[in-house]
């Protein structure tokens, strides 16, 4: 039998739980076994908010030991990823896309409109304060940290202080704790941050083997979906303090030609949003097109925002340059 294929991953619950299908998939797809190895990240290390630790926080370790060559793969949380291609290394699968919008856990299962003027909402996203604010519902919007067990602690453990917490619904679904959603919060109100929910397997890019081995885990739609949202971001060049939002579906547009004869088109929807950290200013637009063409319609939408403002809202790139936004973990 082959020797295990190492596997990198964060040890946190979330973390561990999204690798583990990974290697679930790839034994069962390939015949290959799988060990995890855990790897302490610096954003595993320290307890500052997120959108100050800078770009990378949670992949630059794993990264370095695919670099090294003590791990042969990684899975990230997708959205971790700055959009700065790595050097030497390689995407080989974005696996089918958990639901990627936020959820919301409040006390005595109220829902988002149900919350008491003045009710404190906790999330550790600038892009989820930003556009609490914009509800103005008068929320007291609390910036939090900590793994997805801290985080409901918050407000369901015996000392909780927060009525309610938004969290990405792919992190509940991927520890089977979706019974505590009193709310899946709708993209109008809430749109995720670009490629939530997505899962993306990384490997060094001259292990072909590897490369064919892992791309039998790859999902076109929710590649598609993926790249045409951080095509958005990165062209946006939006530094780690940017409200920057994007959700992308692809599905089956209208048949070409006529008859049975006629060929059925997927089409993908972009919706983007930038909106100021208080929610007083956002822009909001949308873009379609084929998914062959994912990247350019969210570098086209980028530059639609652009020229409706959204550079004045991002205000000057942040220390981490341009195309790398770093929105913090899933969890």
């Amino acid at each position: 039998m082959s020797a295990p294929l190492r596997l990198g991953t964060r040890g946190s619950k979330l973390a561990m739980a999204q690798s583990g299908h990974v290697a679930d998939a790839l034994t069962a797809h390939t015949g290959r076994p799988v060990e995890l190895v855990e790897v302490v990240t610096a954003g595993d290390r320290s307890h500052a908010p997120v959108h100050r630790l800078g770009v990378g926080v949670f992949v630059s370790a794993l990264r370095d030991a695919l670099v090294a060559g003590t791990i042969d793969f990684a899975v990230h949380s997708y959205k971790d990823l700055p959009t700065a291609a790595a050097a030497g290394l390689h995407i080989a699968a974005v696996p089918p896309r958990q639901d990627p919008r936020d959820a919301l856990v409040a006390r005595d299962g109220r829902t988002l409109n149900e919350l008491a003027e003045g009710a404190t909402v906790g999330t550790g996203a600038l892009r989820r304060i930003a556009q609490l604010h914009a509800l103005g519902r008068q929320l007291s919007v609390t910036p939090i940290r900590g793994n997805i067990d801290t985080r409901l602690a918050r407000v369901l453990g015996p000392e909780a202080d927060l009525d309610a917490v938004v969290l990405a619904r792919a992190g509940l679904a991927r520890i089977d704790r979706t019974d505590v959603i009193t709310e899946t919060l709708d993209p109008m109100l809430m749109l995720p941050a670009p490629a939530q929910g997505a899962l993306a397997v990384e490997c060094r890019i001259d292990d072909q083997e590897l490369v064919e081995l892992l791309a039998t885990l790859d999902h076109a739609p929710s590649r598609a979906a993926v790249t045409a949202e951080r095509a958005m971001l990165a062209t946006l060049e939006a530094g780690c303090s940017a409200p920057v939002a994007a959700y992308a579906v692809v599905a089956e547009g209208e048949p070409t030609g006529s008859g049975a004869e006629g060929d059925v088109v997927q089409e993908i929807y972009l919706r983007g949003a930038v909106i100021s950290p208080d929610g007083t200013r956002e822009v909001r637009l949308s873009r379609t097109g084929t998914p062959a063409d994912a990247a350019e319609i969210g570098k086209a939408l980028a530059a639609e925002l652009l020229d409706l403002g959204a550079d004045s809202i991002l205000g000057p790139q942040g220390q981490d340059g341009p195309g790398t936004q770093q929105f913090g973990s899933t969890e």
